[in-house]
């Protein structure tokens, strides 16, 4: 039956069939073949994988990020990091990681951020000369930010997945975050050093005030989030809902960009995209039933632990099947598929199951900037109008950077575990 599984799952991958079909259909031909169970269970194993309280907060999230992306708040967030690294050599690039660690934290989407900052920075960039692929390759690698840094959807969707507390993986994002911002900033600085790009003027004292002012209504939402979480006020889910209600009275009340029709159009994209995760997870948790009863988990992790005892060589050898699951699937996709198959080898070996989460979403987030289904690139080359390939070229530096912290990590895993 796993062979019949595992076969007709890559196969229509590879022939381009969606991933939420391929996990559908290859679990019910390995039942239809491979077994005499009732093709009854899969819409009960669809039903049981989304009927849970804390997926609740998967489309609110979607629906509070979709808010403050429509209410333009990625043009004050712009502004602010201008005002703060702009004036470092290589300044739009700084500028475009310093705004994509600012809007990831209120969008918690990769594809959003890329899009949002990428549309503003990426045409400035190429007045002032920074080249089509290098401001491309900038904008999708400081992109990956907005899955990693706290608030995050796809933390939300591990947490479910695995049990894990969703406020421990939000808190124990933060530095993680910090430290790649860091290292990006790192990257730009020596490649503008290398290409002579200079810094960008002082912002007037006048509109820094009001830049200020701005954006920290927009970067007050995150605080609300955790705080509220850590403060026993509300739940993640309820977070996620109390986010909503900021982001409207923002964008109605104080900048004043939204409008009855805009809120049309973001209902709209959150049903879409709120509806594809849903299905996906239902989908992942029939395909997750099949390999349990087959017990593939407890086979890979026998097959682990008779290899070796050591946490940091299987957080090697996870970092390697991470970065190769990456390259062809969706973060969401590879968590459905990766968590409830690894989770048996984390209780065997004694990792912290927060420790991991956050590995495994930063890890997925290097999927998000390289090929061939890296969507930030996708989105980047097209707004630049370059070739996908030449900003491939371009992003090496920063792809070096992630998997250097990667290795960081996973050599002093209390980094990632400092606020759990």
């Amino acid at each position: 039956m796993v062979i019949i599984l595992f076969t007709a799952f890559f196969v229509m991958l590879l022939i381009g069939v969606p991933i939420v079909v391929s996990l559908g259909i290859a679990s019910v031909l390995a039942v239809v073949i491979g077994s005499e169970w009732p093709l009854l269970l899969l819409p009960q194993k669809i039903f049981n994988g989304i009927n849970s309280f804390p997926f609740m907060a998967i489309p609110l999230f979607l629906l509070a990020g979709n808010i403050m992306a429509e209410a333009k708040i990625s043009d004050r967030l712009v502004g602010l990091a201008s005002m703060l690294v702009g004036r470092y050599p290589g300044g739009l690039a700084q500028v475009a990681t310093g705004a994509s660690a600012f809007f990831g934290a209120i969008s918690g989407s990769a594809p959003a951020t890329t899009a949002a900052i990428g549309s503003i920075l990426i045409p400035s960039m190429k007045k002032k000369g920074y080249g089509g692929a290098f401001s491309a390759s900038v904008v999708a690698a400081s992109g990956a930010l907005g899955l990693i840094i706290p608030p995050s959807l796809t933390m939300v969707v591990y947490g479910v997945l695995s049990g894990a507390s969703i406020g421990a993986l939000f808190l124990c994002g933060i530095i993680p975050g910090l430290l790649i911002s860091a290292a990006l900033f790192l990257v730009n600085w020596r490649i503008a050093k290398k290409h002579h790009l200079t810094g960008e003027p002082p912002v007037d004292r006048a509109i820094a005030g009001k830049i200020v002012r701005e954006s920290m209504l927009a970067l007050f939402m995150p605080v609300i989030i955790m705080g509220g979480i850590y403060g026993g006020v509300f739940t993640a889910t309820e977070s996620a809902a109390v986010a909503c209600f900021y982001g409207l009275f923002i964008g109605f009340f104080v900048y004043r960009t939204l409008t009855l029709k805009s809120i049309f159009k973001i209902l709209m994209n959150t049903a879409e995209n709120a509806a594809i995760i849903m299905f996906l997870m239902g989908t992942a948790n029939f395909f997750g039933f099949v390999i349990t009863a087959e017990q593939v988990p407890q086979t890979l992790a026998e097959m682990i632990t008779d290899y070796t005892e050591s946490q940091t060589l299987v957080m090697f050898i996870v970092l390697a099947m991470l970065l190769v699951l990456g390259t062809f699937l969706d973060n969401v996709a590879a968590l459905v598929l990766f968590v409830p198959t690894m989770m048996h080898v984390v209780t065997e070996m004694e990792i912290d199951p927060v420790y991991f989460g956050v590995f495994t979403i930063i890890a997925l987030a290097v999927g998000q900037f390289t090929p061939p289904v890296g969507l930030n690139l996708f989105i980047a080359s097209n707004i630049a109008k370059v070739k996908f390939e030449s900003v491939v070229a371009q992003t090496l530096p920063y792809l070096a950077a992630y998997i250097a912290l990667l290795i960081l990590f996973i050599l002093v895993p209390q980094i990632l575990t400092v606020f759990a």
